[in-house]
């Protein structure tokens, strides 16, 4: 069975978290449903986060919640600066999303898990395009934010190991 949450965001508030879906940070997926049905017709869709598969206490792991989500940001998003409560992977299927780390860095890779290449290193204060086929690993202690400056819409695919019922993103 596929879950599928459709975000809808006026384009004034395009502060949003591509990975755990939050405008301003306080919205969610479950109270933009009860967003007056008007208003969200009325609204452009910035971003679009589809569970794919979800696996609750996965062996070894009895307290957290592995994720796998495909997110479309759209051109001119802008991803608030945020962390996570826990290990993402995130995967560029199609477009360059523009990422700035701000606290502590990763290595940009591509190629599959099993023999990665990395592209290069982003520190903090540094900012990177990622580009289709390049990779990332997101730790808990990072903080980082990120934007679709493109014309074309930005696909990723992010897996997600956190903290069961805890919040996908945490705004800094």
């Amino acid at each position: 069975m596929t879950l599928t949450r459709t975000l809808l965001v006026p384009a004034a508030a395009v502060a949003l978290v591509a990975s755990g879906v939050g405008v301003g940070w306080s919205a969610s997926a479950d109270q933009a449903d009860r967003t007056d049905p008007a208003d969200r017709a009325a609204a452009p869709v910035v971003v679009v986060r589809e569970l794919l598969a979800e696996d609750r206490a996965p062996r070894g792991s009895a307290d957290r919640t592995l994720g796998l989500n495909r997110v479309t940001v759209m051109p001119g998003a802008e991803l608030a600066s945020h962390h996570h409560p826990g290990t993402q992977i995130s995967y560029v299927e199609s477009g360059v999303l523009t990422y700035t780390v701000e606290t502590s860095s990763t290595a940009v890779r591509t190629g599959p898990s099993d023999d990665p290449r990395v592209v290069r290193r982003i520190a903090a204060g540094q900012t990177a395009r990622l580009r289709a086929g390049q990779w990332i690993v997101e730790q808990p202690n990072m903080t980082h934010h990120a934007a679709n400056r493109g014309t074309t819409p930005v696909v990723l695919y992010i897996s997600t190991l956190f903290r069961t019922g805890t919040s996908a993103a945490i705004p800094d």
